[in-house]
C-alpha cells in the first residue's frame, strides 16, 4: 500500500485575502497597515491586489511584514510563498527578494536596491531619489 502524499501548503494568494477578510480589511486598509508597520510608504492596495491574484509574490522584506500585520507565522508565509511560486510563473517583488525566486532587477532605487543599474543595454547609469 502507497502512503498518502503529504498536504501541499497553501497558496499565498488565497491565504493572504483569508486573512486579509478574517480581519474586516480592505486591500487599502492592509497596504496602509503594512506601510505603517514597516515604515515605508511604496506599497499600494494595487500590489497587494497583485499579491493575492499572484500576479506577484512578494519578497522576504514584505514576508516578514505581512507575517506580523496578518498575525501569521512567517514559516507559513515563506512555505505559501514557495508553494507558489512552484505552482506558475510568478515575480518576487519587493526588497529582500531572493535570486531563488527568479526576480529579474527592477532598475530602480528604494528600500533594499542599490542604484545605478543599467536598463536596456544602455551605458547611462539610471539613478532615482
Amino acid at each position: 500500500m502507497i502512503p498518502p502524499a503529504p498536504p501541499r501548503p497553501a497558496q499565498l494568494g488565497p491565504l493572504l485575502a483569508r486573512r486579509r477578510l478574517a480581519r474586516g480589511w480592505s486591500q487599502q486598509r492592509a497596504a496602509a497597515e503594512l506601510c505603517a508597520a514597516a515604515g515605508v510608504s511604496t506599497l499600494s492596495r494595487h500590489e497587494v491586489s497583485r499579491w493575492e491574484r499572484q500576479r506577484r509574490v512578494p519578497g522576504g522584506f514584505w514576508l516578514g511584514w505581512l507575517a506580523v500585520v496578518l498575525d501569521v507565522p512567517l514559516v507559513v508565509l515563506a512555505e505559501a510563498a514557495a508553494a507558489t511560486r512552484r505552482a506558475g510563473s510568478t515575480r518576487a517583488t519587493g526588497p529582500g527578494r531572493g535570486a531563488a525566486a527568479g526576480a529579474r532587477p527592477a532598475g530602480r532605487t528604494g528600500p533594499g536596491r542599490t542604484g545605478g543599474t543599467t536598463r536596456g543595454g544602455g551605458a547611462r547609469a539610471r539613478t532615482t531619489g
